[in-house]
C-alpha cells in the first residue's frame, strides 16, 4: 500500500504545487521507498510508494497520454484486466504494477471502473482529455481515504490517505464511504458496490453451503498471497487468525514444493519471485497473555516460521500518543488493540518484511462478538450484522490498516474479500445465532472441522472469542483505566472542552484518549471519529470481557500500577 494525495480544481495548481509536495511527505511512512508527483491544470495527484509488487518500473503516478492515476492497495485481478484490455484493443501495459489495471479498467467501464476491481484500493484517476476526476475506495473501506474541502476555495476538493495531510488546508473533512466512487463530472457519489444482503431489513435465506463457505476463504487467503516481497501472518491464536494462517501454511507449502520439483527441471522457476519453504507467523502479548500462548500452538500444529514478541504496559503507555496520531481516532477500543498492533508492526517492519495477513472482519459477518448473544430478534441480528460490517472502515479496517502503515507494513485481510463476504451475508442469520449449544461462529468453526486433514486443533478451533485487546493480556486495559483515573480529575470530566459537547468523552480513559487527539488534530478532524459501542447491554466498557458469557482464559492477573502520567501527556 502507499500514500496519495490530490487536489482537483484548483485557482493556482502550480502555486500550490510546493505545499501538495509538503502534504503528501507527511504520509511518507505509508510509502517509504519512493514518491512522485503530477501537475496538470488545476490537478495534482501526489504518490509516497510501498512497493509490493512491480518492483522494478511500477512507480506513480502513473501518466500515460490519456490519463494519470494515483493508487494506494492491491488488485488481485489485475492480470485477468491486463488481458481484457489486450483482447479489446484497449492497450497494453507499461508497468508491472497492479495498480494500472484500474487505467485498463477505465478506459473500458468508465465511471464503473470500480465495480470491476477485486481488491482493496483507494485511487484517483485523471482523465487528460477532458479534466474528468474519478476518485473511489474499495467495499469495505480496508484502505483509509479522506476528502475535504476549503471554505476559500469553494470549487477546490481535496483527497488523501490520512487526516494529517489534509486538515492544514481543509476546514471540512469527512471520510470517503466504502464502495463509493467520485465523479467531477457527473454525480458527486456513485454507489458501485450494493449487494443484496445490504438491503433495509432484507433477511437472507440461503442455507449454509460449508464446501462454498470454506472454499470460498480459501480462494480469499490465496489471492492475498500475490507479492513480490516478504510476507507473514498476525496471528493471535484466535479462531480468525489461525484459519488465515492454516490456510496461508498449505498454499506456501504447495508452492514450495512445486518450485523444489521445478528447479531441477528444464521448465524454470516458478514466479512470484518470493518463495519461502515456511510462512513466518508472528504475535504480541503481556507475558503470559492468552494470545501468545495459543498462536505458539497454532505455529507449533502448522510448522510455522514463529516469532513471539512480548511488550510490557510501560511500553504500550508510552507509545499512546504516537498511536493516536498514526491511526486519527480517539475511539477507546481501536486504540486498545491498536497500541500492540502497532509496536509489533515495528518489530516485523525491521526484520524485513512488507506485508502480512490479518483475521479483521469475521466478527462482524458472523456475529462473533459476545454480546451478539443478547439479540431480541432475528431481524435486530440481522441488521447489526450489515451495521457492523458498514461501520468496518471506522474500527478494524482503520486499526488494522493504519497500525501497520504506521511503520510501512501493508496488512491483508481475507475475510473482507468481496466475494467472501457476499456468501458468508447471504446466510440465513439463524444459523449465526449464538445459543445455548451454539458457540459464537459456529458455521465457520464447522466450516473448517475437517478431522481427516485438520485445519486447526480443536482446542483452538472451538476456542471462545477474545477481543485483541483483552487476548494480548487482561492487564492491558486494567493498566489503561488505572492511568486514565490517576491522570484526569473528577473536576476535568465535570468541565469538559466546550468544543467536545457533541461527543464528549463517557469515562476517564475515554477523556485521555481524546486530550491526546486534540493534540495532534484540530476540531475539524473529529468529524470522521466514531465510537464502536456493544449493542444490547448496558454495559459501558466495549471490552469482551464485560460479556456474561466471557471465561477468563488466565486466573492470574496481577497489575503494576506505576506512575506514569508523564509518559501519557508528554
Amino acid at each position: 500500500m502507499c500514500g496519495i494525495f490530490v487536489c482537483h480544481r484548483h485557482p493556482d495548481a502550480q502555486a500550490f504545487k510546493q505545499e501538495a509536495l509538503r502534504l503528501s511527505s507527511v504520509l511518507s511512512h505509508r510509502g517509504p521507498d519512493s514518491a512522485g508527483c503530477f501537475i496538470e491544470g488545476q490537478t495534482i495527484l501526489c504518490h509516497e510508494r510501498l512497493t509490493i509488487v512491480g518492483l522494478q518500473n511500477g512507480g506513480q503516478p502513473i501518466v500515460q497520454p490519456d490519463l494519470a492515476l494515483v493508487a494506494n492497495g492491491e488488485i488481485y485481478n489485475h492480470e485477468a484486466l491486463r488481458q481484457e484490455s489486450t483482447k479489446h484493443d484497449l492497450g497494453g501495459s507499461q508497468t508491472d504494477s497492479d495498480s494500472e489495471a484500474i487505467m485498463h479498467a477505465y478506459r473500458r467501464y468508465g465511471a464503473k471502473a470500480a465495480h470491476f476491481l477485486d481488491g482493496i484500493f483507494s485511487f484517483a484517476l485523471y482523465d487528460r482529455t477532458n479534466g474528468r476526476l474519478i476518485v473511489a475506495r474499495d467495499p469495505m473501506g480496508v484502505t483509509s481515504l479522506y476528502q475535504g474541502w476549503n471554505s476559500n476555495a469553494s470549487d477546490a476538493v481535496f483527497f488523501a490517505s490520512e487526516l494529517k495531510a489534509l486538515y492544514p488546508v481543509c476546514d471540512y473533512i469527512i471520510s470517503f464511504p466504502p464502495g463509493h466512487t467520485y465523479d467531477s463530472m457527473g454525480k458527486p457519489y456513485q454507489k458501485f458496490y450494493n449487494p443484496q444482503w445490504k438491503i433495509p431489513k432484507h433477511i437472507p435465506s440461503a442455507p449454509v453451503d460449508y464446501i462454498l463457505l470454506r472454499e470460498s476463504f480459501e480462494q480469499a487467503v490465496r489471492k492475498r498471497l500475490m507479492s513480490d516481497v516478504p510476507y507473514g501472518v498476525l496471528l493471535s491464536g484466535g479462531l480468525d487468525s489461525s484459519l488465515v494462517a492454516s490456510i496461508a501454511a498449505r498454499e506456501v507449502a504447495k508452492v514450495s514444493g512445486r518450485q523444489n520439483r521445478l528447479s531441477n527441471s528444464s521448465e524454470g522457476p516458478l514466479t512470484p519471485q518470493v518463495i519461502r519453504s515456511r510462512l513466518s507467523t508472528f504475535s504480541i502479548g503481556l507475558k503470559g497473555s492468552p494470545d501468545t500462548e495459543s498462536a505458539l500452538k497454532v505455529a507449533e500444529f502448522l510448522g510455522t516460521d514463529h516469532h513471539t514478541y512480548h511488550f510490557t504496559c510501560e511500553e504500550g503507555i508510552a507509545a499512546l500518543s504516537d498511536v493516536i496520531y498514526h491511526i486519527e481516532t480517539y475511539d477507546v477500543t481501536s486504540i486498545r488493540a491498536s497500541t500492540p498492533m502497532y509496536l509489533l508492526s515495528k518489530h516485523i517492519k525491521a526484520a524485513g518484511y512488507k506485508m502480512v495477513l490479518s483475521g479483521e472482519g469475521s466478527d462482524e459477518i458472523f456475529g462473533g462478538y459476545l454480546y451478539f448473544a443478547n439479540a431480541p430478534s432475528l431481524e435486530a441480528f440481522q441488521q447489526e450484522l450489515v451495521r457492523r460490517v458498514n461501520e468496518l472502515h471506522f474500527f478494524d479496517c482503520l486499526r488494522a490498516h493504519k497500525s501497520t502503515m504506521a511503520w510501512g507494513l501493508e496488512a491483508r485481510v481475507p475475510f473482507l474479500d468481496k466475494q467472501f463476504v457476499d456468501v458468508a451475508m447471504s446466510i440465513d442469520p439463524r444459523e449465526k445465532l449464538i445459543t445455548g449449544s451454539r458457540i459464537e461462529k459456529h458455521i465457520l468453526r464447522k466450516a473448517f472441522d475437517t478431522p481427516e486433514q485438520p485445519y486447526l486443533p480443536d482446542e483452538i478451533l472451538w476456542r471462545q472469542k477474545e477481543q485483541f485487546s483483552d487476548g494480548v493480556g487482561y492487564g492491558w486495559i486494567d493498566m489503561l483505566k488505572a492511568i486514565a483515573s490517576a491522570c484526569v480529575t473528577p473536576q476535568m470530566m465535570a468541565s469538559q472542552p466546550k468544543h467536545w459537547i457533541d461527543d464528549p468523552p463517557a469515562t476517564k480513559e475515554a477523556y485521555l484518549y481524546r486530550g491526546l487527539f486534540d493534540q495532534h488534530f484540530p476540531a475539524q478532524c473529529a468529524t470522521t471519529v466514531q465510537k464502536w459501542r456493544p449493542t444490547w447491554t448496558t454495559e459501558t466498557d466495549p471490552s469482551g470481557r464485560v460479556a456474561k458469557s466471557h471465561v477468563d482464559s488466565t486466573s492470574k492477573r496481577t497489575i503494576h500500577l506505576q506512575t506514569l502520567e508523564q509518559s501519557v501527556w508528554a
